[in-house]
């Protein structure tokens, strides 16, 4: 074989002479460096017997590891005297002065990059000295070596050179490329490109193809000449553009991909970019149809390959069913798919699991061999370049085990399937074998030396690994299985080395693929970091692992970074590990609160591989560390309140390390000596009591998001998700500092120097509801619920006195509660299902407040009263909730009130509990007039007493007597109970449909030929009245669903009642501009979709409402007297784009004739 010409010439003797060291001095350095390069160009040009062409088609048989041993051993001996830039120098001159050995200089190129790191940056000065030549002087020699130079460069793999596809877009894909300044530049290109075609391997004609220069829009037909010779060479090589993958991978590195392991990678790809948009990658449609020979025969076999299916349906499940819905999975493939399923979870229940790859134990041992000899390089304390070298040498033995023809690319995102059942095969044996070697490789060089004396082996070896995309993707989801879920189990040996491993991923991160973990991350990141996100730090065993393991990380990653420069130590210590020490450590001792440790010069190495030290001395001897005080002086790795707040929410606190004393005094000592006095910088408050506040609210909310999660409930305040972690703790902080905020709000107003300012709770609920995104669909209205019932929890768990606040008016002192009034009317009473009630709490809170905040002024009864009727204009809802809790009120607040003051009881409360109690005597015997007082207040009570008492005295008795006290009390106990006709079509069972229905009923029987009860249902116009505020009291949804209360009653009176009602004068009116509320409601799907709740027969389905409101409507048109048809045109106007026969009907009805022309009027609008 070629490869081993070499042997013919060398031996092993001979390669001795090389040996620098047995001169001894004997010989001059100017003397050797002579007789080495001459030795050098003698091997670089030796029997130059293979062309361009052939170097060219056969350069990736020479790489360092396919080279013979004797060549790069003499190589690496013939460098020894001279630095990588004198080496790249002469192998200029050898290019240009000599005919070379393509096969000698190639390899010589590569073992010098292996072995050279500094040789990449060389390499890259050179190539681009050659392409500007080249260009310069329209140089065809210049030009094929600068491309032969940079594909053997590429095919060392990521860690030694970029890509080859990542170079020849830099080089060529702009238009301040080399050859984007002239057309002849660019013919000069094209006729270069065009002369390697049928030469060239298929995966570099791939990368021209698909990433093509750079032309002008007017050169275009040069390249489009080009492409389709490219084309062409592909389709006789039978590597059609139909059989590339998806996202095929490009770098030329290697011979052509197998179809089966691109198609495996497109699968990857294609499933991640669908559980990041929740639709089918457009890559994947177009196969589909343009491609479907490889999408048939490729694609489709490696996504449906029987597997294990997970309980909860995984992204590559929804993305098969997303396939097949779109119906481009043959219902035959999808069948014998699920059949293959079924076949392996047979066989797992019958505890028969097939290997997948059967493995002869001759190709593991030669991968331990290999290990073993990496083990005894590093005791021996070789060279760096020995190091990498035998590094190559490993690499193609992985290649060899994993059948590896290509390597993958490192730009694409790694999925780490973490949830999926582990089963021996060739990767996991392997992903083992590795790990445990490099654990044990590491033990072993810090016996010897620390980790900054232990040379760049750890960092070389991690980065051979980004060559093996597939063992790699193996090996990260290990070893994120061992640190998240096995961690404990871990010895100290393992926790070490896989902290290594760690370190050496971050360092090397600028080249290393980001991860993916699915549904435990929504974003990618690299691999430390989501370790770091991982890593659980919630019960006693979990702290003590992460300790452990952050302890070792950043003790590693300090000392092995040589530099005191603040950039260079980043780059060893992973931030995510860092916080959570600086979490973990004053957390679990006490002794590190203090601040005053001061630098220390004992070996963090030395106390960390003690094995009779504990971790508390090892994170003693870490925190003293200068380099680690000087991290945490850095903004980005400093551990925020808010970050603290995140951690220690999520802490259980029945397996805690600490006891309830302990906690306590740790987290008094974080909030009000740690955070409350930091400044803002440094992630504190800056002494901001309302700023620690904010905070903690704010993370209480996000950690009862997250504890409910998108399923969760809205029902009761103490849900058992709490229960469990310092949820409790850290609202008791809250409560803490909301005290002495109120304490020295109190003093400040006591000493007349208090300033008029909203209370942070209404701004922070504000805030947090205003960045709800699309909260008009469904989805942003139930989590703009969600928020609001966990709000509510803690409104009603700090003192009643933040709702109500009392402010300086001139010299008197008044009770403010406008931010309350805001909040209530403009964000509770949306979330109210169940129209004009508020929580029970939340409505006991206010009035404790009202009436704690009035001995802040002069006359706290009279300030009560005041308060309380401005609540009944500007907030009635939470009146009318007050009506309605009454029962568990009164108790509370005449306690309340006794306690607070020795006068009479406000007029108000006194007012509302003396409806209450007319309203239970009314339901069961002839009562006394009711109360002169508010008709809201007392049709609250009334409506409420119906509702607890539906078995009392007659309704239509109750409702004669209060006919005669006015008819407002009658149009506010209607507008409860259309409201409660509202409540059935959103909770079928909060309420009894027809008895709601035969209320309304029996109510507009009181108003006989009286239309008054239609302003009802104008909205919160101004021709409302007194009843502009009762829209004030329930949902935007109840509003909207006005409409279809209307329609649902008004067609089911019986005829004498409908008869009346339709006579009314602004009955026509009202008709029509609900029934094109209703068919707006139907066009937009409000009201079309059908509740589970059964439909009696006296009941009307909600589809079937809209033709029936129709019909009403064209009678309603035909019965109504000309008189109604004042201002016609704008009855006409209403329906005019929802319902040409309805505007038809109208418009018959409005032409002029003799016998009602006296009513027609002129139409001013």
């Amino acid at each position: 074989m070629l490869r081993w010409s070499c042997v013919c010439v060398l031996s092993c003797s001979r390669i001795n002479v090389f040996d620098v060291g047995l001169y001894g001095g004997t010989l001059f350095v100017i003397s050797l460096q002579k007789f080495f390069l001459h030795t050098l160009t003698q091997i670089l040009t030796f029997k130059p017997q293979l062309k361009v062409s052939d170097a060219v088609g056969m350069q990736w048989k020479w790489s360092f590891a396919k080279t013979c041993p004797l060549l790069t051993s003499l190589y690496r001996k013939l460098f020894v005297l001279f630095s990588v830039e004198e080496l790249m120098a002469h192998l200029q001159q050898v290019l240009e002065t000599h005919e070379v050995n393509w096969q000698h200089i190639l390899s010589c190129v590569s073992t010098l990059l292996v072995c050279h790191a500094q040789a990449q940056h060389s390499l890259k000065d050179l190539l681009t000295r050659l392409l500007s030549n080249a260009f310069e002087a329209y140089d065809l020699e210049s030009m094929i070596t600068a491309f032969l130079l940079a594909r053997q460069a590429s095919l060392e793999g990521p860690a030694v050179f970029m890509s080859y596809t990542e170079w020849y877009k830099l080089s060529f894909g702009n238009a301040s490329s080399y050859h984007g300044n002239s057309k002849k530049s660019l013919v000069f290109l094209l006729k270069f490109l065009s002369d390697l075609v049928p030469f060239e391997p298929p995966q570099y004609l791939k990368v021209h193809v698909l990433h093509p220069p750079y032309v002008l829009t007017k050169y275009r037909p040069f390249l489009l000449e080009y492409v389709s010779l490219a084309k062409t060479r592909l389709a006789d090589l039978k590597v059609s553009i139909e059989e590339m993958g998806l996202y095929e991978d490009l770098s030329g590195t290697g011979a052509p991909a197998q179809p089966q392991c691109q198609a495996q990678q497109d699968v990857e790809k294609a499933v991640s970019l669908f559980e990041k948009t929740g639709r089918i990658p457009a890559n994947v449609m177009e196969a589909s149809i343009f491609r479907r020979p490889y999408f048939m025969s490729r694609f489709l076999p490696a996504l449906l390959t029987p597997r294990l299916l997970p309980s909860k349906p995984d992204p590559r499940m929804s993305f098969i069913e997303s396939l097949r819905n779109a119906d481009k999975i043959p219902g035959n493939v999808y069948t014998a798919y699920v059949q293959g399923c079924q076949k392996e979870e047979r066989q797992l229940e019958g505890g028969h699991v097939e290997v997948e790859v059967i493995l002869s134990t001759e190709p593991l041992e030669e991968l331990k061999a290999r290990l073993k000899e990496m083990t005894s390089l590093l005791s021996g304390g070789v060279k760096e370049g020995d190091v990498s070298a035998h590094l190559a040498l490993l690499s193609e033995t992985l290649k060899s085990l994993l059948g590896e023809t290509n390597e993958l690319p490192t730009e694409t995102a790694m999925k780490l399937d973490v949830d999926a059942p582990s089963s021996e095969t060739l990767l996991t044996k392997l992903t083992n074998i590795i790990l445990k070697s490099f654990c044990q490789n590491l033990m072993d060089a810090s016996r010897k030396n620390p980790p900054q004396s232990q040379g760049n082996w750890a960092s070389l070896f991690v980065k051979m690994l980004y060559g093996h995309r597939q063992l790699l993707q193996s090996l990260l989801t290990r070893l994120w299985n061992l640190l998240c879920h096995q961690g404990s189990s871990l010895s100290a040996g393992h926790v070490l080395g896989l902290s290594a491993f760690v370190v050496h991923l971050h360092e090397s991160q600028a080249v290393a693929p980001l991860v993916d973990l699915g549904s435990l991350s929504p974003r990618l990141c690299p691999f430390a970091e989501a370790v770091s996100g991982s890593l659980l730090c919630n019960t006693e065993e979990t702290m003590t692992f992460c300790l452990r393991f952050c302890i070792a990380a950043v003790s590693y990653g300090l000392c092995r970074c040589a530099s005191s420069s603040v950039e260079d130590i980043q780059a060893y210590v992973p931030k995510g590990l860092f916080r959570k020490l600086l979490y973990l450590v004053p957390r679990l001792a006490a002794e590190m609160r203090t601040g005053t440790l001061g630098e220390g010069e004992e070996s963090v190495w030395a106390v960390l591989r003690d094995p009779c030290s504990s971790w508390k001395s090892s994170a003693l001897a870490l925190w003293k560390h200068p380099n680690f005080q000087k991290l945490q002086q850095l903004p980005d790795l400093q551990l925020t309140f808010q970050d603290w707040l995140v951690a220690e929410l999520d802490v259980q606190r029945s397996t805690d390390t600490l006891s309830d004393a302990e906690r306590q005094e740790y987290q008094q000592w974080v909030c009000y000596q740690q955070y409350l006095p930091a400044p803002l910088a440094a992630g504190g408050c800056a002494g901001d009591l309302e700023r620690a506040c904010v905070a903690i609210m704010n993370a209480i909310v996000d950690h009862s998001v997250r504890s409910i999660g998108p399923d969760g409930h809205s029902e009761g305040l103490e849900p058992s998700k709490f229960s469990g972690t310092c949820y409790t703790d850290i609202l008791t902080r809250l409560q803490e500092m909301v005290y002495d905020m109120e304490l020295m709000r109190s003093k400040r107003l006591a000493l007349g120097v208090m300033r008029d300012e909203d209370h942070f709770l209404f701004r922070v609920i504000s805030e947090r509801l205003a960045t709800i995104p699309d909260r008009e669909s469904l989805s942003g209205q139930l989590a703009q619920q969600q928020e609001l019932f966990i709000l509510t929890r803690i409104i009603t768990s700090l003192p009643p006195a933040v709702l109500v606040r009392a402010r300086h008016k001139g010299r008197m002192a008044t009770l403010n509660c406008e931010p309350f009034f805001e909040f209530v009317n403009g964000q509770q009473g949306n979330s109210c299902a169940r129209g004009c009630v508020l929580p029970c709490e939340l409505t006991a809170h206010f009035f404790r407040g009202v009436l704690s905040a009035s001995l802040d002024c002069a006359h706290p009864r009279a300030a009560v009263s005041e308060v309380l009727s401005d609540c009944l204009l500007h907030c009635p809802l939470a009146i009318t909730s007050a009506a309605f809790w009454w029962p568990r009120l009164q108790a509370v607040l005449w306690a309340q009130w006794g306690r607070l003051c020795e006068e009479p009881l406000p007029e108000e409360l006194q007012s509302i509990a003396d409806c209450y109690s007319w309203a239970s005597s009314a339901l069961c015997e002839a009562a006394a007039p009711p109360p002169s007082d508010s008709p809201l207040v007392l049709a609250a009570c009334l409506h409420w007493a119906l509702e607890r008492q539906p078995a009392g005295r007659d309704v239509r008795a109750v409702l004669g007597e209060m006919e005669e006290h006015g008819e407002q009390v009658l149009l506010f106990l209607l507008f409860f109970s259309l409201v409660d006709l509202i409540s059935v079509k959103i909770q079928p069972k909060a309420v009894d449909p027809l008895r709601a229905m035969q209320r309304c009923a029996d109510i507009l029987k009181c108003f006989k030929d009286s239309g008054q009860w239609l302003a009802l249902f104008h909205g919160q116009s101004t021709d409302q009245g007194p009843y502009q505020s009762i829209y004030k009291m329930i949902s935007d949804t109840h509003i909207r669903l006005m409409p279809l209360a209307f329609y649902s009653l008004v067609p089911s009176l019986d005829h004498t009642l409908l008869t009346c009602v339709v006579k009314a004068p602004d009955f026509l009116r009202t008709a029509l501009e609900m029934y094109s509320g209703l068919a707006r409601l139907f066009l937009d799907g409000t009201a079309s979709t059908p509740t589970q709740a059964k439909h009696t027969p006296e009941q009307v389905d909600p589809l079937q409402i809209l033709p029936r409101a129709q019909q009403f409507v064209l009678q309603a048109i035909s019965l109504s007297p000309q008189s109604c048809f004042l201002y016609g045109r704008q009855l006409e106007d209403v329906c005019r784009d929802l319902d040409p026969e309805v505007t038809a009907a109208l418009s018959h009805r409005l032409q002029p004739n003799c016998d009602d022309s006296l009513y027609e009027v002129p139409d001013f609008l």
